[in-house]
């Protein structure tokens, strides 16, 4: 079973950026998604910029994917589009269906994204039909859904799980962010630079209820499946992603690294992440319950 780092789904200074994936350079992870997936706003780095550590990255063994937006709502928006699919050294991680229209026109082979929302068997048997090489699963689906997927999934499709991080939710073409701060979304004075891991929103009882990313909108607790590896590895799954978050991302690589290859035991890995999480964790999707639910594996 492979290991990968998602995109950076948050807002961080430039200069943290490539130091950030610097140090990833050097964990133990197979594959690296790089690219803006959340908002068109954000501008500390560009496309080129994420293909020249996509090219580091590929130079210490590793796969380099650039993701596509997920949102799209402008001209420039399709221009950036078109700008990750011209970045042809590199396999692109397909966010919307746009994206899919135009790489399977090109006969390039891709991954479908989480946000492609892949529920059932005949649209995944659509997807490899254009191209798809490898698809990832929706973070609300539960493992007996994904039972039956990977019963009728076409050959050499490879499949891949968001294992740890906040769960991203949902998009909107309104910035909740802005909002919180009363400002005009195109006048967002790019508040999102302010919350590297999120902007966490509270009931009125105080309890942790969501997490504000610009347009994204995500959980208060962080998805968790190390406990879960022998189900997913039964499962035939291919793949574990790891979210980014601003610390301790290369540790909590290190922890999962050990559980993959047995010399870390679940419980002995849930005690080390509890003092490197951002939030308590959850796992419910995967138990077909709701999200926000701890179940015992």
């Amino acid at each position: 079973m492979k290991l990968a780092l998602g995109p950076l789904l948050y807002y961080w200074p430039r200069q943290q950026v490539f130091d950030f994936y610097e140090a990833i350079a050097q964990a133990p992870v197979d594959i690296v998604y790089l690219g803006e997936t959340v908002c068109a706003r954000r501008h500390e780095l560009r496309v080129q910029d994420w293909a020249e550590i996509a090219h580091k990255l590929t130079a210490t063994g590793k796969q380099a994917v650039l993701g596509t937006q997920t949102l799209i709502e402008s001209e420039s928006d399709l221009k950036t589009l078109r700008r990750v699919i011209d970045e042809t050294g590199f396999l692109t991680e397909a966010n919307d269906m746009g994206a899919v229209r135009i790489l399977a026109a090109e006969k390039r082979p891709f991954v479908a994204g989480p946000f492609l929302n892949v529920f059932n068997s005949a649209t995944l048997a659509l997807l490899a039909r254009l191209g798809a090489t490898r698809w990832v699963m929706p973070v609300e689906m539960s493992r007996d859904v994904l039972r039956d997927l990977q019963a009728h999934r076409s050959a050499g499709l490879e499949t891949e799980v968001f294992a740890y991080g906040r769960l991203p939710l949902a998009f909107s073409a309104r910035c909740f962010t802005a909002r919180h701060f009363n400002l005009q979304k195109d006048d967002c004075q790019f508040k999102c630079l302010e919350f590297p891991d999120g902007l966490l929103i509270r009931t009125r009882e105080q309890q942790e209820f969501l997490t504000l990313n610009g347009i994204q909108t995500q959980s208060s607790k962080v998805y968790n499946l190390i406990g879960e590896v022998d189900d997913l590895r039964e499962l035939g799954v291919d793949i574990l992603r790891i979210s980014p978050q601003s610390r301790h991302t290369t540790e909590l690589l290190d922890i999962f690294r050990a559980r993959l290859e047995g010399s870390l035991d679940a419980a002995a890995a849930r005690t080390k992440m509890a003092a490197l999480a951002l939030a308590e964790p959850c796992n419910g999707f995967w138990y077909g319950k709701p999200g926000l639910d701890q179940i015992a594996a």
